[in-house]
C-alpha cells in the first residue's frame, strides 16, 4: 500500500503550529533517548575495572602508568603488562575504537561522546596529560579524518573549560 503524499497547499497558521509542535516533541523524544543512553553509559562506565580479571592487573600498573607521558615509548612498553585486562576491557566496552573490527568507523555518536569524555578524564590523571595532545596522537593511531578530528578538538575546548 502506497503512502499518501502530503498536499502542497499552504497550511493555516494553526496547522503550521500543530505541525511544529509535533516536530518539537519528536526532537525532544530523540534528545531524551540520547541523554538517557549517555546517563546509562556514565553509570556503567568502566565498571569492569572494579572486578576480576581487570582490577588486579590495573592495581599493579596504574600508578606506574600515571608517571609516564601518554603514548611515549615507555608508556607503550608498560601497556604490555595490561594486555589481558585491556583485551577484556575493549571486548566489553564500545566507547573504545579497539572494540570494533573497523575501529572508530564502526562507532556511533553516543560511543564517540563517551570516548571523548573518557579521553578527557584519562588525560587528567596522566603525567603531563592534555586532551588536545591525546586527540592528536589518537587521530594518527585510529586514522581519524580531519572533519571528526576538528569536532573532537572543538569538544576538547568545551570540556577544558570545566578545568578553569
Amino acid at each position: 500500500m502506497e503512502e499518501k503524499k502530503p498536499s502542497a497547499r499552504a497550511m493555516s497558521i494553526a496547522e503550521c503550529q500543530v505541525d511544529t509542535y509535533k516536530h518539537i516533541e519528536l526532537v525532544r523524544k530523540f534528545i531524551r533517548f540520547v541523554t538517557d543512553e549517555l546517563t546509562t553509559r556514565g553509570v556503567k562506565h568502566d565498571a569492569l575495572k572494579l572486578q576480576t580479571p581487570e582490577v588486579e592487573i590495573f592495581a599493579k600498573q596504574n600508578s606506574k602508568l600515571k608517571t609516564l607521558e601518554y603514548d611515549s615509548p615507555e608508556y607503550r612498553e608498560n601497556l604490555a603488562a595490561l594486555q589481558t585486562a585491556l583485551d577484556h576491557h575493549y571486548a566489553n566496552y564500545r566507547h573504545h575504537p579497539e572494540h570494533f573490527k573497523d575501529g572508530i568507523n564502526d562507532m556511533n555518536l553516543i560511543d564517540l561522546v563517551e570516548m571523548i569524555c573518557d579521553w578527557k578524564a584519562s588525560s587528567m590523571r596522566q603525567y603531563n596529560g592534555n586532551l588536545l595532545t591525546s586527540i592528536d596522537k589518537n587521530a594518527k593511531r585510529f586514522n581519524i579524518d580531519a572533519q571528526l578530528r576538528r569536532i573532537l578538538d572543538n569538544t576538547a575546548e568545551l570540556l577544558d573549560k570545566l578545568d578553569q
